[in-house]
C-alpha cells in the first residue's frame, strides 16, 4: 500500500533595513529509506544565494546556504512530494530476547548506541526517576512494547499541550513541574525517560499531516531503538506511533542539532521586524 503527501514549508524573516546574512544551515529534505521516498522536490531562497548539500554525522541532509547580498527579507521555502510504503507492525519484529524489559542490547550494537543512551540532562535524573515509578519499578518484568506505549500515553494524558514559539526546549523537570509543554518538550521528556531505563533514544523533527480540514504542521517526536525492529517513532503529543502521517526531516541526539533553520545576521540591533512560517501537509 502506497500513500503520497505534499509538504509546502515557507519561512520568512523581515527586517526594517537591509542586513547581511552569514551562512545558514537548513534541514529541508525528508529522510529517505525503504519506507519513505521523495518523488519530487524544489527549494527556493531569497535573497540570491548559493546552496550546497552535505550529510551530517546523523545522516541528515543539510543545505548550507551562503548569501550574495544584503536584504530586508530572508525567505527559505521548500516543496516536496513524499511517498510512503507501509511496513510490518512493530510488535511482530522485536527480537525474542528483547520482547520483555529489562533486556541488554547485543554487544555488537552497544558501542554505536551508547551516545543515544547517555542522558542529555543528567541533573534531571532524580525527578525523572520519581515520575517514572508510576510506570515501572526495578525488579518488575514487563513487555517492552507495552512499557514504551504506556510511557507515550502517560505523557499525553498527564500533561497539557501548550504551543510555544520560544526557541529551544524546556528541561524535563520544568515540563513536569508546569504540567505542560510543546511537542518539542514532550519529545525531549520521552527521550530522556527512555534513556533513564537504558533505551537508546533520539530526537526527531519533521512534519505531521493533520486531520481533514487542517493544514498540517512542523512537529517533533522521539525514536527509540528496539532490537529486531530498529528505530521506531513514538509521538507523545498525539499518543500515537509515528506512522505515515509523520515525515521525518532530521534526527539527533539533542534537539539543538535538529533545528530546521539556523544562522546569523548582522545589522542594527533593532532591525528585526517579524517572522512568518507557513506549513501545509496535504494528500496528493
Amino acid at each position: 500500500m502506497h500513500k503520497r503527501i505534499r509538504i509546502l514549508h515557507r519561512t520568512a524573516y523581515h527586517y526594517r533595513v537591509p542586513v547581511t546574512f552569514g551562512p545558514h544551515r537548513a534541514m529541508l529534505r525528508p529522510r529517505e529509506g525503504h519506507d519513505v521516498h521523495i518523488v519530487r522536490g524544489s527549494y527556493e531562497v531569497e535573497p540570491k544565494a548559493n546552496i550546497r548539500w552535505l550529510r551530517d554525522v546523523h545522516g541528515n541532509s543539510i543545505a548550507v546556504i551562503t548569501f550574495a547580498e544584503p536584504s530586508t527579507k530572508l525567505v527559505v521555502a521548500s516543496e516536496c512530494d513524499v511517498e510512503f510504503r507501509t511496513d510490518n507492525p512493530i510488535e511482530c519484529l522485536i527480537d525474542p530476547g528483547a520482547r520483555s524489559f529489562p533486556f541488554q542490547y547485543a554487544p555488537d550494537e552497544q558501542l554505536e548506541l551508547m551516545t543515544y543512551r547517555l542522558p542529555s540532562y543528567p541533573y534531571d535524573g532524580p525527578r525523572l526517576q520519581e515520575w517514572l515509578r508510576e510506570l515501572y519499578r526495578p525488579g518488575q518484568t514487563v513487555e517492552t512494547f507495552e512499557l514504551l506505549g504506556n510511557l507515550n500515553t502517560h505523557i499525553f494524558k498527564s500533561l497539557k499541550y501548550a504551543h510555544r514559539d520560544d526557541p529551544g526546549v524546556q528541561l524535563p523537570h520544568t515540563t513536569l513541574s508546569l504540567g505542560s509543554g510543546s511537542c518539542r518538550d514532550f519529545a525531549v521528556l520521552m527521550m530522556e525517560s527512555a534513556r533513564h531505563w537504558g533505551f537508546a533514544a533520539r530526537f526527531v523533527t519533521g512534519y505531521i499531516q493533520m486531520t481533514e480540514g487542517q493544514h498540517g504542521a512542523t512537529h517533533a517526536w522521539t525514536e527509540i531503538y528496539i532490537p529486531g525492529a530498529g528505530w521506531h517513532g513514538f509521538d507523545p503529543t498525539n499518543n500515537k506511533l509515528a506512522g505515515n502521517e509523520h515525515v521525518s526531516v532530521a534526527v539527533a541526539r539533542e534537539q539543538e542539532k535538529a533545528s530546521p533553520l539556523s544562522g546569523a545576521w548582522s545589522g542594527p540591533s533593532d532591525a528585526f521586524e517579524r517572522m512568518e512560517v507557513s506549513v501545509q501537509v496535504v494528500s496528493v
